[in-house]
């Protein structure tokens, strides 16, 4: 039998975890590409750099940035803003995908494999879209899809869509079905010096 953790357990564990020794995390950093090993940034006049942040204590289960944070950044694609312990190397945390959207469930079922779709009603994405899935608790997300990955929407209808490993390509064929969530979220490119602005990062406990 599994017990159901309150806001209150929630609340804790987040200030501790995040914000309290020994589980620090008060940089930001930048990424080139998405995932645990994801590319950070690095170069530029002036010099692109991580940024000390500051949270708000945890509420109903969630934790977020006091205030905004601007970063130099140079000629590169900002995919990724990740969490850090340390203002030079350190542990990453957590991280998310820049300009990210709320994630949505999505399923995959037989009907879908024979299509290579993927079924969310009124998934709200559009072909062109740069979107990440994620499993679900408890959920295995369908063969031929994979975390830590920027996928291309094409195909998209009402309550359907399909995924691409590169802009306006060929659907992914999806060879097995499975369930999981889909989270919209929009690149930034340089093509000369610039900044990039961090506005939320929310860190969050399910169940």
């Amino acid at each position: 039998m599994s017990a159901i953790i309150t806001d209150v357990t929630k609340n804790a564990m987040l200030d501790s975890a995040v914000s309290g020794a020994p589980g620090t995390a008060l940089f930001l950093g930048l990424h080139s590409t998405l995932g645990q090993s994801g590319t950070e940034l690095t170069g530029g006049s002036p010099a692109y750099a991580r940024k000390a942040i500051t949270w708000q204590a945890a509420a109903a289960g969630a934790k977020d940035l006091t205030a905004a944070v601007t970063f130099d950044v140079p000629v590169v694609t900002v995919r990724m803003v990740g969490l850090w312990s340390a203002s030079t190397a350190g542990t990453l945390r957590a991280w998310m995908p820049a300009g990210s959207t709320a994630r949505r469930a999505f399923s995959v079922d037989a009907a879908d494999v024979t299509a290579n779709t993927i079924t969310s009603a009124g998934h709200g994405l559009v072909n062109g879209n740069s979107a990440v899935v994620w499993p679900t608790i408890g959920a295995v997300l369908p063969t031929g899809l994979v975390e830590d990955t920027e996928y291309f929407v094409v195909g998209a209808a009402t309550d359907t869509f399909q995924l691409s490993a590169t802009f306006g390509g060929a659907a992914i064929d999806l060879t097995a079905i499975g369930d999981g969530d889909v989270q919209k979220f929009t690149p930034e490119v340089f093509a000369a010096q610039g900044t990039y602005q961090v506005s939320a990062f929310t860190v969050s406990l399910p169940g």
